[in-house]
């Protein structure tokens, strides 16, 4: 019995990855058929007909649920990273760089590369097609 049981949750747990990991028809979903169709002959050949269609109405009843809990919004709602990430990498060189500013490459610009401004360094982008050695 335990095997049974434990061919139904690992097929609803593949059914899950298939539904919000996964989706498609994928290994995932083919590998949580298997599982639900081994439980469901064990049942059959062990318990007969009558252990065989509950099984069988387990493994419905199971995959049903599974699916409309995997599919609520609320559901991963309460999973997911609520935190809006609002800053960048790197200050905004608009206010230390002005038009003029003189440095030398420390990277190939090609076309994005590094650069130094007054021992500061900052990531740029060279124009068009050109690509600038490094100084």
């Amino acid at each position: 019995m335990w095997l049974i049981i434990g061919l139904i949750l690992v097929g609803a747990f593949l059914l899950v990855a298939e539904l919000v990991l996964l989706p498609g028809l994928s290994f995932a979903g083919i590998c949580s058929l298997i599982a639900y169709g081994c439980a469901t002959y064990l049942g059959f050949t062990r318990y007969g007909t009558t252990g065989g269609f509950i099984i069988l109405g387990v493994i419905i009843v199971v995959s049903i649920i599974v699916t409309i809990l995997s599919l609520r919004a609320r559901t991963w709602q309460k999973l997911s990273l609520k935190n809006q990430v609002d800053s960048t990498s790197q200050p905004l060189p608009s206010e230390k760089i002005q038009i003029g500013d003189k440095g030398i490459t420390i990277t190939r610009l090609a076309p994005i590369g590094k650069i130094n401004i007054d021992g500061k360094t900052f990531e740029a982008k060279s124009f068009g097609d050109v690509y600038v050695d490094p100084h």
